[in-house]
């Protein structure tokens, strides 16, 4: 959390603007959906920071597609389905997976190169291999594929004279014509924001609104997600009264890089892929004690066993060793991750990586169709923010960022489609925000201390293992930090931090009481009270809350 000094005085009056399309978030899911609706209307994407910054910008993997003559959509499938252990939705899967190679082909019109086969066939992909994969199926640019992915769709979205970018600007709360106190169904109309750059509190009218806001990996001490992981469209749906689904199915990347100084540094889970084993203080590969996949098991047992591995022996870490491979295929494969070791002082070529799990992508989220529908009209979710009900109780491998892709295209047609028949028309009058009696906090330690704590609870009572013990005392001390926060909200003047604690403190609320109602070990809910999964037919976790709306408006 970065410090930061009290806004400006409130202006007068607030400012409104509009736009057609509004896009909240600038991750891969937000800025291709961004693209093609540029095509119908005015876009607006709002970036909590610097338009780079997103889970996506930071993925070393690639993309899973069938693109091998070799592979299929049913291979890919069954893995799929095999990794999200009975939950994922079978028809979900296949229609996201069957749409994968024609938008692999939309990114490379884009500009976007992946790597291919050095040799006899250049014009081979390059595929990668990881977890849970029966095959090499991973379109990758090195190891830096979704930082390359941002530069392609950021360069088409400055060129689009329709996007507008704004950067640091945090989503308050959805404004909806329920909470406005209209006849008919709920529609979402637009959104209030909070400018890091001036300190005041604008809203934005739009046609159709997009949550593309990303993860919620900042709930946790350990994560390998950016600062940017707060999960401010999740909280801000479930506050307007949309259903979540599935909460408790937190995916712990296994292989962090374990430095003092090192600051949620992932190490690829395509390293596995290329042969890397797991092994133990003393040099003992371990993973084939705990499945007959070894070390390319999916994340959840990988997890779970580094997570037994260090406690069963005492131990800070575990270590992840490649040094089968020369240095010259290491630094060709993985470019940034070989400098970046070495910078911490580890040569991956000559030595193991010492390495911890960290929390790093939700599988649940706001439920959404594959093309971004929700329960409330004129508001869309895809990508990590929403639950479409691909990944079921654990994802598999880089299906992520094709679950993003692939629905963010479809979601923009179908933003299209509901502006049209709504015939564009703007005309619900947002509320001008209200500032009350709140005043600029010298407090401000409150913020932190609470920051603090929300995320060392969460890592020691609802990480890799669980119990019902543990979910207990989460949940009482998170009920409390969230009544803290309520009146603070109230009685000072909003920061980002402020906003970015509420989001945090809601969505842990959610995660645990997700968990408390699954009493079953299944995916990636591991739970000492109930080690096995249910044999009735697994069924997913819904939490619903009563709708209400902005606390500080007239």
């Amino acid at each position: 959390m970065t410090p930061q000094s009290p806004g400006r005085p409130p202006p007068a009056a607030m400012k409104t603007l509009d736009c057609d399309f509004l896009v909240i978030g600038s991750g891969s899911a937000g800025l291709l959906a961004a693209i093609h609706l540029s095509r119908h209307g005015r876009v607006f994407v709002v970036s909590k920071r610097a338009r780079t910054e997103s889970n996506t910008n930071y993925a070393q993997g690639g993309i899973a597609c069938v693109v091998d003559k070799d592979d299929s959509i049913g291979q890919h499938l069954q893995d799929t389905l095999r990794t999200g252990c009975g939950l994922s939705e079978e028809s979900v899967a296949r229609e996201i997976l069957e749409a994968g190679p024609d938008r692999i082909r939309e990114l490379e019109q884009l500009g976007l190169r992946f790597a291919t086969r050095k040799g006899r066939h250049p014009d081979e992909y390059d595929l990668g291999q990881e977890g849970g994969h029966s095959r090499r199926r991973v379109l990758h640019v090195g190891d830096i594929t979704g930082g390359e992915l941002i530069r392609v769709l950021l360069g088409r979205v400055n060129e689009e004279p329709d996007i507008k970018v704004i950067e640091n600007w945090t989503a308050i709360d959805l404004v909806t014509t329920g909470w406005l106190g209209q006849d008919g169904p709920n529609r979402c109309v637009g959104a209030y924001f909070f400018s890091s750059d001036t300190g005041e509190v604008l809203a934005v009218r739009a046609g159709a609104t997009l949550l593309a806001t990303g993860g919620v990996g900042k709930t946790y001490l350990y994560t390998s997600n950016p600062d940017v992981a707060t999960g401010d469209g999740l909280a801000m749906a479930w506050r307007a009264g949309l259903p979540v689904r599935d909460m408790e199915f937190i995916q712990f990347h296994p292989t962090c890089l374990y430095h003092p100084h090192a600051k949620s540094f992932l190490i690829s889970e395509a390293v596995r892929g290329e042969g890397a084993e797991l092994i133990d203080a003393a040099g003992r590969p371990f993973m084939h004690k705990f499945t007959g996949q070894g070390s390319l098991a999916p994340r959840d047992v990988t997890a779970r066993a580094i997570d037994h591995i260090m406690k069963s022996r005492g131990d800070p870490c575990v270590y992840l060793d490649i040094t089968h491979k020369s240095e010259e295929f290491l630094r060709g494969r993985f470019p940034n991750l070989y400098e970046t070791c070495l910078r911490f002082g580890v040569d991956m070529a000559r030595q193991p990586i010492p390495v911890v799990p960290a929390a790093h992508y939700s599988c649940g989220g706001v439920i959404a169709g594959t093309d971004g529908t929700t329960e409330m009209k004129g508001l869309f979710a895809c990508g990590e923010v929403a639950s479409t009900g691909l990944h079921g109780a654990n994802r598999l491998a880089s299906n992520s960022l094709l679950e993003a892709l692939v629905c963010a295209g479809r979601a923009a047609e179908r933003m299209a489609d509901y502006a049209a028949d709504e015939d564009g028309t703007i005309e619900d009058r947002i509320p001008s925000w209200k500032y009350g009696d709140a005043v600029h906090s010298d407090e401000a330690v409150v913020v932190e201390h609470n920051w603090n704590e929300v995320r060392s609870v969460m890592w020691d009572y609802v990480g890799i293992v669980r119990s019902d013990r543990r979910l207990a005392r989460a949940r009482k001390r998170i009920t409390t930090i969230r009544e803290e926060v309520r009146n603070y909200y109230c009685a000072y003047l909003i920061t980002r931090d402020l906003l970015e604690l509420r989001s945090v403190a809601a969505v842990a609320e959610l995660i645990v009481r997700s968990a408390q109602r699954r009493r079953e070990s299944r995916g990636l809910h591991y739970t000492k009270d109930y080690p096995e999964p249910s044999r009735k037919t697994p069924e997913h976790t819904i939490i619903r809350n009563t709708p209400g709306g902005p606390l500080k408006t007239d």
